[in-house]
């Protein structure tokens, strides 16, 4: 009687320990963090493949020319700016004519009695002929060293270049135009009809 007694109780308390204290359903496990969940679904993807060299996704290839940092890499840039303007000014013969007219009219700009936003944009759109000159001479430099045969495409980006150039020296003119003609237009055509 005993041993029916005693499997009877392992009984209840198998069948408490599934069901809860006294009747009660049991606890649900706790809910898996989102650290948990990731490493469930890692553990569940397949590793990826590895990138071709096509890929854009894939790192670039070490460069040696690109490794310095701070003001080492500040120094190496000022000295490649200074070469790009020197190998501008010696091959570039439109560059030369347009640094001209900058030598000119930059110290107009700045001596000018304007206000200093006029000021800003009389001498930015002389800055800005120079960047787009410059930018279209590197785009030449780039095209002719693919090849120099003569080519739609290339052709085609060289003339893009040079009509950027003109674009920014219209509107160099524009900037000047509208800045003096209402300051200096009337004693101007004053002095002239006094002729």
């Amino acid at each position: 009687m005993h041993s029916a007694t005693s499997s009877a109780g392992a009984a209840r308390s198998g069948a408490a320990a599934r069901t809860g204290t006294r009747g009660q359903p049991p606890e649900a496990p706790p809910a898996p963090t989102a650290s948990q969940k990731r490493k469930q679904q890692q553990a569940k993807e397949p590793p990826p493949e590895p990138l071709g060299p096509d890929d854009p996704l894939a790192p670039l290839p070490f460069n040696p020319y690109k490794g310095n940092r701070g003001i080492t890499r500040a120094w190496h840039a000022l000295k490649y700016s200074i070469k790009g303007f020197r190998v501008a000014i010696r091959e570039e013969s439109a560059f030369r004519q347009e640094l001209t007219l900058a030598a000119i009219l930059v110290p107009a700009g700045v001596f000018i009695p304007v206000d200093p936003v006029e000021r800003v944009l009389l001498l930015g759109s002389v800055m800005l002929v120079l960047i787009v000159e410059l930018l279209n001479s590197s785009i030449e430099n780039a095209v002719d060293r693919i090849g120099l045969e003569r080519n739609e495409l290339s052709g085609r980006a060289k003339d893009l270049g040079s009509a950027a150039v003109t674009v920014a020296l219209l509107l160099c003119v524009l900037t000047w135009g509208l800045i003096l003609v209402p300051h200096y237009g009337p004693p101007f055509l004053h002095w002239l009809s006094a002729l």
